[in-house]
């Protein structure tokens, strides 16, 4: 479980200050799918980051299962985020010069983990296996990132607008495979969208305005993504 108690972010100093998270609590339970709800300037990517340990919080505190990262070193950080926790942003972040397979074993390779050619099956691009990010399309380098999140077989998966970049139909295409992924894997979901439809595949909804969370609930039936409007 996660327990987000009283956490706040500010960012400059001075008359300059902004203060972006204010005093944010919430918990998040193993095996979750959490979509996390807001418009532009809302927080939420703060949120994610700080939750996540990418980023420090100025106050407060994130625990998983009662271990406060907050207090972490730096190196104990990136430790713990090396063995828990996979991210996917909206950019793909693959490496040019390296194929498929070794994209995603770059993701494997941190946990010592030997199971990405079943990662890279499950996504369906056994068939691009080597091939180059420059020679697939959008949503097939998406899949990939996918893919190496996966492979380091990650308690918590981060996911920071993973169909912002997509058509809609690739978009459905990916959120499909996420979602089957985390019913076949059983890891936790943590999810930041602008698009509310999204939020109809969530077990819980966050809505966040203004650095501050505004609304907690959760869906009666979570639909699938090809069930979800657009």
């Amino acid at each position: 479980m996660i327990t987000i108690e009283n956490i706040t972010k500010s960012y400059g100093s001075g008359a300059a200050q902004n203060q972006v998270l204010k005093g944010i609590s919430t918990t998040i339970c193993d095996g979750d799918y959490v979509v996390i709800l807001g418009a532009s300037g809302s927080g939420k990517s703060t949120f994610l980051n700080v939750v996540s340990g990418l980023e420090k919080a100025d106050g407060g505190s994130v625990k998983y299962d009662g271990k406060d990262i907050t207090k972490l070193s730096d190196k104990a950080l990136t430790k713990f985020r090396r063995d828990n926790i996979g991210f996917i942003f909206q950019q793909y972040y693959l490496l040019p010069n390296m194929t498929v397979e070794k994209n995603v074993r770059m993701g494997a390779d941190l946990s010592g983990s030997r199971n990405y050619n079943e990662i890279i099956d499950a996504v369906g691009l056994s068939d691009k296996m080597k091939s180059y990010p420059s020679e697939l399309s959008g949503g097939e380098q998406q899949r990939v990132s996918v893919a190496r999140a996966l492979a380091k077989n990650p308690k918590i998966l981060f996911l920071d607008e993973p169909t912002g970049a997509l058509d809609e139909d690739t978009g459905r295409q990916v959120l499909d495979y996420i979602g089957k992924l985390h019913e076949k894997l059983g890891f936790t979901v943590i999810m930041i969208t602008h698009n509310q439809n999204i939020a109809d595949m969530a077990k819980t909804v966050i809505r966040m305005n203004s650095g501050k969370i505004t609304e907690v609930y959760e869906n009666a039936q979570q639909k699938t993504a090809y069930e979800i409007g657009w």
